[in-house]
């Protein structure tokens, strides 16, 4: 059975040993789902699904521990929606309840699947996001000799593709409590692959790939591998290495997690072209704004520049792109394009 596979063959000497039970009764405990409650309505306590629920707020949170301890919590029908920007993608979306039952789960579980990741897995991970990606590769790059061709890929409709067997059976490598592996399984099924707009479907993302990563650093011996969700960069010294290792990687992904890589990866010279990635494009000299989120700035600036206003408010219109010009060398690229005033 492939999803059998995954234990065997990406098996860790220390990070997939341990199983964890008794975790269920913290995570339906009266003090944790207050906090989940407060977490999870952080930022929205003015929409409508979190007033509705704070009308009735004690008995609401009464009934949904009762259902918790009971078993007969079932994930309520998602709401989905499709945005276009940044690409097209179907957004699946849940009442509050469920959103502070995803977020009860993580409070107990975050420190347990955090302890299995890699040191390079970033996305949705606190401390690793996206300028912490950035502050690495530029690190790294200063090895010029061993960073000379890069690899660049990702996985083919990652999200929708995830395979519910093989992600229970990587979440059974950590956790023995039954009652919390049956909560899990029905929260998996409610949606075909992992719904983008999940809390939860984050950290499933990224358990998904959790053991290829250890297969990448501690069987193949790859030193230089980052991956940011399911977007992955690879350093290498030459070019024949790295492609032998694109057809060890093909493999694994459709053997043991029933994955397929994207066919527009690309093995290049970073000295010529530079790595795309997180927003960024890295050479082992310096750092460049992405060109799309480049054009954005330009074209903010330009909007701004013909109206009057003051310098404050102008910078809090740019803060965004202030913000990704901190981490790269775009010194002369804001001197040009904005107004001189916020200087």
């Amino acid at each position: 059975m492939r999803a059998g596979r995954v234990t065997e063959r990406s098996q860790t000497k220390s990070k997939g040993m341990k199983r964890h039970g008794n975790l269920y009764d913290k995570i339906c405990s009266e003090d944790n789902l207050i906090h989940a409650y407060e977490k999870a309505r952080k930022g929205k306590s003015h929409t409508y699904g979190v007033r509705l629920f704070e009308k009735c707020l004690k008995n609401n949170m009464r009934k949904l521990q009762t259902e918790l301890i009971t078993g007969t919590y079932r994930t309520s029908e998602y709401s989905v929606f499709t945005i276009y920007d940044p690409k097209e993608r179907e957004i699946y979306r849940l009442p509050f309840k469920d959103r502070v039952v995803h977020h009860a789960i993580m409070n107990v579980m975050e420190p347990i699947w955090t302890s299995i990741f890699i040191q390079h897995t970033y996305s949705c991970i606190k401390g690793r996001g996206i300028h912490a990606v950035v502050k690495a590769l530029k690190r790294d790059l200063n090895d010029i000799e061993n960073t000379l061709y890069c690899l660049k890929m990702d996985v083919k409709k990652f999200y929708p593709s995830v395979d519910h067997e093989i992600l229970k059976t990587i979440i059974r490598r950590k956790v023995k409590d039954n009652r919390l592996l049956n909560l899990l399984d029905k929260i998996i099924d409610s949606a075909p692959g992992v719904p983008i707009g999940n809390y939860l479907s984050q950290f499933f993302a990224n358990l998904y790939l959790s053991y290829f990563d250890h297969w990448l650093k501690e069987i193949k011996q790859v030193r230089y591998y980052y991956r940011y969700a399911d977007d992955m960069v690879i350093l290498a010294a030459n070019k024949p290495y790295l492609h032998d290792l694109l057809k060890d990687i093909e493999s694994y992904l459709k053997n043991e997690l029933n994955l397929q890589l994207k066919g527009n990866f690309q093995i290049f010279p970073v000295e010529k072209r530079g790595i795309d990635f997180v927003g960024y494009k890295l050479y082992h000299t310096h750092i460049l704004m992405r060109k799309t989120i480049k054009k954005s700035l330009c074209r903010k600036a330009a909007r701004l520049n013909k109206k009057d206003i003051n310098a404050i408010n102008y910078r809090m219109q740019i803060a965004p792109w202030l913000g990704w010009a901190k981490h790269c060398n775009s010194k002369h690229l804001i001197k040009k394009v904005i107004n001189e005033k916020v200087l």
